[in-house]
């Protein structure tokens, strides 16, 4: 049975984590499902749990940049970025130290690693009672659609792990920003969209360049970053994107003051087209969207455009994924 904590059972939450155990725990960007970084038995926990293939690594997440730090090779630019971000929803992927304690599986067994410092009181809190980096994708089952509260991670995870810490909705409401500055030549891409935009990246840094789309060939191989599946945060129902009419059969995952008429079932990101809400909104209106749209007896899910600017790249970013052929 999994554990229901509260913010006041923080020591629980860390011994439990110490001790091999699985522990969701809310972040700025969505819940994460930690596992002691450094105990390769845990980290497989973490693909049991979720289903999750090896190949896709994982985060890993520290109290402070030093503490990550201690752990991958930063250069002048990854510094810069962590005092002028962190803790914040930015991920960097960086050369593994020779000595870095942190177990391969986390990262893929690639020569890099994945580090970020979330923007969390209570995330980092815990961080620094648990005393060694935690290892945390988002705490759903692979492919699902990410977890903003507690219920949701109780709703796909419940039994499956030791616990989850209730605190609160996240803020942010899409993953971590995951820019991979482990280039030798110094060249930085950003992987994957997320909470940090890609102008305040190079606000600090420069140009950066961007992965290419997510293929199905992804699948054979080893992956650079997290989230980089083609089909991921996927609801049960098809998602069509652009949708400037409702067709039959359809819920509605609107944008703006003026979402399309005639559905059934609806969620409106932000009717003020603020793409900061509607990012935080994303994944709770999928999930919602997918439970009453079957109970309704939609047969698919019809979002409206979202401009691809700021966070709006992150969004559209989800939504592809989401839309993605499945198998």
């Amino acid at each position: 049975m999994t554990e229901l904590l509260t913010p006041a059972d923080l020591s629980r939450a860390a011994a439990l984590l110490r001790a091999g155990a699985l522990v969701a725990f809310p972040t700025e960007t969505v819940y994460g499902l930690g596992a002691d970084a450094t105990d390769g038995r845990a980290v497989a926990g973490i693909f049991a749990a979720k289903g999750r293939p090896h190949f896709n690594p994982l985060i890993c997440h520290y109290p402070d940049a030093d503490a990550a730090f201690a752990h991958v090779v930063a250069d002048e630019r990854a510094r810069a970025l962590a005092a002028r971000v962190w803790p914040g929803p930015l991920t960097l992927v960086l050369p593994r130290r020779p000595d870095c304690p942190v177990d391969l599986l986390a990262g893929a067994g690639l020569e890099t690693l994945a580090v970020r410092v979330p923007g969390h009181a209570l995330a980092l809190d815990l961080l620094r009672l648990v005393g060694r980096p935690v290892a945390a994708p988002s705490a759903n089952r692979s492919g699902q659609v990410s977890p903003t509260e507690a219920r949701h991670v109780l709703e796909e995870l419940g039994g499956r792990i030791a616990a989850v810490i209730d605190g609160g909705a996240c803020t942010v409401g899409v993953e971590s920003s995951v820019l991979d500055l482990s280039d030798p030549a110094g060249g930085a891409v950003l992987l994957r969209p997320g909470g940090v935009t890609a102008e305040v990246i190079e606000a600090v840094i420069g140009p950066v360049g961007r992965a290419l789309a997510p293929t199905a060939a992804a699948a054979t191989r080893s992956l650079r970053s997290p989230g980089l599946m083609l089909s991921h945060y996927a609801p049960s129902l098809p998602v069509r994107l652009g949708a400037v009419a409702l067709e039959p059969g359809e819920a509605l995952l609107a944008f703006g003051p003026t979402p399309l008429p005639g559905a059934q079932v609806a969620w409106n990101l932000s009717e003020a087209g603020d793409l900061a809400e509607a990012a935080a909104r994303l994944f709770a209106g999928l999930r919602w969207l997918d439970a009453e749209g079957t109970r309704a007896g939609c047969l698919r899910i019809a979002a409206m455009a979202v401009p691809e600017t700021g966070l709006g790249a992150a969004i559209n970013d989800r939504l592809a994924r989401a839309a993605a052929p499945r198998g």
